[in-house]
């Protein structure tokens, strides 16, 4: 079991040395820094430590307010965690899902959050029928009327919120569709982000087409990543999807690369479900020969 610890300040005036102070006294073997605020729940560096642990490991922070800034963000993350079999501690807080009293204190706050939706939704429902008996009719006047200016604002706010979604998320799909669009076509591409980031929500290929256009139009993206991929044979895509898994984990194990292709149910070349390390290693040698990765990286059994 790994203690991994997560420090959160505002700014980059602000520092997080008493943090790390309190992280490692508690035992923490790693720690990670972000410099971002609270509210803002796209953190990159959050997103790719809770990606990056694994089954028994702590997430470890000082006090909740430095992983999350509401109750519903909290229950995100930790649910995130236990899906993955890690856990979540708070050194401040009675918030410990490895301990049956932790975990308890967790049901309590999951309880709480539910009866807050709630207790909104009554309000909600309550105002719109008291406006209904009023002769009021709810939501924006510029909308109901088809006002244009209105319709535009509105539309300019969600894509505004749709690219910020899409930016906090970057770090999972992106590199992968720079790699290798439009080279293989969209439905490995998904596979490969899939493999990449198991805790993550999983991508659709017409979500991973919708998010590359939306970056292409704001010249992110070069165009030609929403070509048409060229026909392939199975070899050549089976080299770019194993060329791919070693590329953006350098010290993964042939072994552990054999699983990760067991996982997203590739075939071997010879139709089989189980792939052999020896395998493995002789696509790595002809994804390194036909230029598709570093020749530095070398193979771990």
């Amino acid at each position: 079991m790994a203690l991994v610890g997560y420090a959160r300040v505002s700014t980059d005036s602000q520092d997080t040395a008493g943090q790390r102070r309190e992280l490692r006294a508690a035992g923490c073997t790693e720690i990670h820094e972000e410099f971002a605020s609270g509210a803002a729940r796209a953190r990159p560096v959050l997103a790719k430590l809770v990606a990056s642990l694994g089954r028994g490991d702590v997430l470890v922070v000082v006090r909740i307010d430095r992983l999350a800034r509401s109750l519903s963000h909290l229950l995100e993350v930790i649910e995130t965690l236990e899906a993955k079999g890690a856990h979540f501690r708070s050194l401040g807080d009675p918030i410990d899902t490895t301990s049956p009293q932790g975990k308890f204190t967790l049901q309590i706050l999951g309880a709480t959050a539910e009866f807050e939706r709630a207790l909104i939704r009554e309000r909600t429902l309550a105002g719109l029928a008291s406006a209904r008996e009023e002769g009021r009719i709810g939501g924006n006047p510029g909308l109901r009327d088809r006002d244009p200016e209105a319709i535009a604002k509105v539309r300019r706010a969600r894509d505004r919120s749709y690219f910020d979604k899409l930016n906090g998320e970057a770090q999972h799909w992106l590199p992968a569709v720079r790699q290798f669009r439009p080279r293989l076509p969209w439905e490995d591409v998904v596979r490969i982000i899939n493999s990449r980031h198991p805790g993550a929500k999983p991508w659709t290929v017409e979500r991973l087409r919708r998010a590359a256009r939306r970056f292409v139009k704001d010249g992110l993206l070069d165009r030609a990543v929403l070509d048409r991929a060229p026909p392939a044979q199975k070899d050549d895509r089976i080299l770019a999807i194993i060329a791919g898994i070693k590329s953006s984990a350098p010290e993964i194990t042939l072994k552990e690369i054999a699983a990760r292709l067991e996982t997203m149910r590739e075939p071997t070349p010879r139709g089989r479900s189980k792939w052999a390390t020896s395998s493995v290693a002789h696509l790595l040698e002809r994804a390194r020969q036909a230029g598709l990765m570093d020749e530095d990286i070398g193979d771990r059994d």
